[in-house]
């Protein structure tokens, strides 16, 4: 195997030896096929490449201390995807499927799963794609499920230390009832021009607010948000958020810790009032937010004022690897143990 530097791993793809992959034609889903090719030969006029029947999921298995390698929430994954799959009009793929599916691709590329120590993980990516052709606007009548894994490190270079956003009014993720509760491609390439603006301004990050009023706080770049104050962890409630595995399972967790939780609109002068705020997602699970900043309006919301991350941020972020490494109990059913 290549000499992989697992302690300095960036957040990006390195090949791997296989992928497994299953067709849907028919009207029924086929065998599990596994291939080493990192190519798809796909029909030109496939309904992917032209009316956006394309989604993918995002989750992690982890090398733990105790030497067994663990799943994280698989069965929330296969389930949002089944939410995906009713949005934009794909066959659903069966729970069973898709856990058999992750579990096969873990096993075959089993060494390159980094060790506990690196404090990296390997990173799953599920896709489905549209891959029969139409020129009218309608559903495929054939699709391809894949899984392929790369290992993966921090999603932010810096780990986990705070970072800070900026507030963008020029540029809307998604709108409300289209496709943001929904994890498909469209949603993440209208954020490619607000994300590189950010990133040209010196910021790690967009920060969205609501694509209809402008007034109340939507996610960060791809991540969700959360606020802690008075013991309390608040997220926002709208209709065109990604539902994140990860901020349910920090919700949970906050219950589990004494926290009270609140889903519920978040107007942006509110960020004044945090004492702590964080974006959470697969990839980075907690980013800790130092500031946010509105260029437009002159603020400055300044989140974490000796820079450093909160104590709750610490307290949940622990929790929740110590979980997935399998050094705190899984009360809450969440990991899958791979004999």
């Amino acid at each position: 195997m290549e000499n992989i530097d697992w302690k300095n791993l960036a957040f990006g793809y390195i090949r791997t030896d296989y992928n497994v992959r299953c067709y849907w034609r028919n009207g029924q889903w086929g065998e599990i096929e596994t291939s080493s090719s990192e190519s798809i030969n796909i029909h030109m006029a496939a309904t992917c490449l032209h009316y956006g029947q394309e989604a993918f999921e995002g989750l992690k298995a982890f090398r733990c201390p105790d030497g067994k390698v663990r799943i994280f929430r698989m069965k929330e994954n296969a389930e949002r995807l089944q939410s995906t799959c009713r949005g934009i009009m794909m066959p659903e793929l069966p729970t069973e499927l898709f856990e058999t599916m992750v579990e096969k691709a873990i096993r075959l590329n089993e060494r390159f799963i980094p060790p506990y120590e690196s404090g990296a993980a390997l990173y799953i990516r599920p896709l489905l794609i549209g891959t029969g052709p139409q020129v009218g606007v309608k559903p495929a009548e054939e699709y391809l499920f894949l899984i392929f894994v790369t290992p993966v490190g921090p999603y932010f270079k810096g780990g986990f230390a705070t970072t800070n956003y900026v507030i963008t009014r020029q540029y809307d993720r998604a709108a409300p009832l289209g496709t943001g509760t929904f994890k498909v491609g469209g949603n993440y390439a209208a954020s490619l021009r607000a994300n590189k603006a950010a990133h040209d301004a010196g910021y790690s990050c967009e920060f969205y607010l609501d694509a209809k009023e402008k007034k109340y706080i939507d996610e960060c770049g791809a991540a969700n948000f959360f606020g802690i104050k008075n013991n309390t962890y608040i997220t926002p409630k709208s209709s065109s958020i990604l539902p994140s595995i990860t901020n349910k399972s920090l919700q949970q967790l906050a219950i589990d810790l004494g926290l009270k939780v609140e889903c519920r609109p978040i107007p942006e002068e509110e960020l004044s009032t945090f004492e702590e705020a964080g974006a959470c997602g697969t990839a980075a699970v907690i980013s800790p937010i130092g500031r946010i900043d509105d260029m437009e309006n002159g603020n400055s919301y300044v989140i974490a004022k000796d820079g450093k991350p909160g104590p709750t941020c610490e307290r949940l972020y622990k929790r929740l690897r110590d979980i997935q490494y399998g050094i705190e109990p899984d009360t809450h059913g969440w990991v899958t143990v791979l004999d």
